[in-house]
């Protein structure tokens, strides 16, 4: 039996393990991938307070080190199910079928089922911090799944080197966008930056050095409608729509790095948590659904602002109002 189960291993489920572990409370975290969630493949991060420069890497495998070193347990494995005692009589719901307004439950246990490796595991704990974060979104053009180590890419850091010397595009306003142009241009022959709009949600300092690059050309008003493949299945140029000028460009380029935000994935736990229009958990500051036992931290919880930072006050935030709730 744990004191606090959290799902997700990013820097608002690590934060939130190291403060329910500093709180004397047993924790397991459970993550389906690799921890550190999306910072992993950030090349460099230079806003975290008290930190001038570290890579994302870095970062996560600190925030891991430092909460096994308070004693956390954590495995890998997807969750698949809840299992809840109401009164004393044991009943296993999935995770949708959940219903959270039943006042003559217990609410004081939880049971997670957790698949690993084609095999079912089943963990017992007091209370459930959910810290799922948020997967790449998708352009949505016409076999960009299948294109997917054919020249399309959705992390920069991780598949850049395979382009060396080669013409790729960025597609995307943000700062991840404007990361991964910055990161490209230091090994693609030219690196096409697009965008739908004319101006970029991205900090302005990273905008002005890219405008600096005689290799990067910024394509606004932009939009990427379809692909074009070599003999070999490999992408050779791209469509692209300008609004502007209402015309077409074919843009030669042998890779594609998608950079246009990131979706929730929360659907598994709606009926535990209820989701917001875009599929995030609702929750405020305090981090609490609306099923006593049940917290949220993170990407994956409604808010207006989603950086490393407020992830890991998240977490905290989290972390306290579940030791709270245990007392």
């Amino acid at each position: 039996m744990y004191d606090v189960l959290i799902v997700g291993a990013g820097t608002a489920g690590l934060s939130a393990a190291i403060y329910a572990l500093r709180s004397g409370k047993s924790v397991l975290v459970l993550e389906e991938k690799m921890y550190g969630g999306q910072i992993v493949v950030t090349p460099e991060i230079e806003n975290y307070p008290g930190i001038a420069k570290i890579s994302g890497f870095e970062f996560a495998q600190g925030l891991y080190e430092q909460a096994k070193n308070l004693g956390m347990e954590y495995e890998t494995g997807k969750v698949t199910a809840l299992k809840r005692e109401c009164n004393g009589d044991s009943a296993e719901l999935e995770v949708a079928e959940l219903s959270p307004d039943e006042e003559e439950c217990s609410r004081d246990i939880f049971k997670v089922s957790v698949e690993q490796g084609g095999e079912q595991k089943l963990c017992r704990t007091r209370s459930v911090i959910l810290a799922t974060g948020a997967r790449n979104r998708p352009l949505g053009l016409k076999n960009e799944r299948e294109m997917i180590g054919h020249g399309v890419s959705y992390c920069a850091t991780c598949d850049g080197m395979f382009f060396r010397g080669r013409k790729v595009a960025v597609a995307g306003g943000g700062n991840t966008a404007l990361e991964d142009a910055l990161f490209l241009a230091q090994y693609c022959e030219k690196v096409y930056l697009i965008h739908r709009r004319d101006t970029f949600r991205g900090e302005p300092e990273k905008l002005t050095l890219l405008e600096t690059k005689e290799n990067v050309e910024i394509l606004r008003s932009c939009t990427v409608t379809g692909m074009e493949t070599d003999e070999n299945g490999n992408l050779e140029s791209l469509h692209v729509w300008n609004k502007k000028q209402e015309k077409e460009l074919l843009v030669p380029v042998a890779g594609l790095f998608v950079a246009v935000g990131q979706m929730p994935e929360n659907q598994e736990f709606a009926e535990v948590a209820p989701l917001d229009e875009q599929g995030y958990i609702k929750a405020g500051e305090d981090c609490k659904t609306e099923t006593e036992g049940v917290f949220v931290a993170g990407d994956c919880r409604t808010k207006t602002v989603r950086q490393l930072t407020t992830a890991a006050a998240d977490g905290a935030v989290a972390a306290l109002a579940a030791c709270e709730y245990l007392g």
